[in-house]
């Protein structure tokens, strides 16, 4: 994939991880990580190592942002309630893009345009290595729970099963 470190987005996301002193380098993909699944076939790892980057909108249409492990669904009652708000708000692209800055299925969990209340799986906990997006569907970067927690200020959080 030529060209793809060249982005914009990837570029700002490489920038967020030098700026928050993220060990891991953007590793581009010959196939697409759009998908938890496809991110694991392509790195040859478990789909639950894979962090990936869900948003959601929250009641005073702030974005919400689960870095949540590959292996299960986010259960969207259990993290409002845990907030103590009524309900998740899905979202669409444009919302995604506008205050990321990212394209849905490159979505990094760093290098946002708009600050963002972030929680993170607890489930990624279990793994040494887990990968996240890297600003683009064909980018990952490699990091740990702990790292990903001290860079973002997420909160941990049972976002699933």
């Amino acid at each position: 994939m030529d060209g793809v470190l060249e982005k914009a987005a990837v570029k700002r996301c490489i920038s967020a991880l030098c700026e928050n002193g993220v060990a891991g380098k953007v590793r581009v993909l010959a196939d697409s990580a759009r998908t938890a699944q496809e991110a694991a076939s392509a790195l040859e790892i478990e789909v639950g190592q894979i962090a990936s980057s869900l948003i959601f909108k929250l009641p005073d249409g702030s974005p919400l942002l689960i870095i949540t492990s590959g292996r299960h669904r986010v259960d969207t009652d259990v993290v409002a309630r845990n907030l103590g708000i009524a309900q998740l708000d899905r979202v669409d692209a444009a919302y995604v893009k506008e205050k990321s800055g990212y394209s849905i299925g490159g979505v990094a969990p760093l290098g946002w345009l708009t600050p963002a209340t972030i929680l993170i799986d607890q489930a990624l906990a279990d793994y040494e290595v887990i990968w996240a997006a890297g600003g683009h569907p064909h980018a990952v970067y490699p990091t740990t729970f702990s790292e990903l927690i001290a860079c973002t200020n997420a909160q941990p959080m049972v976002v699933g099963d």
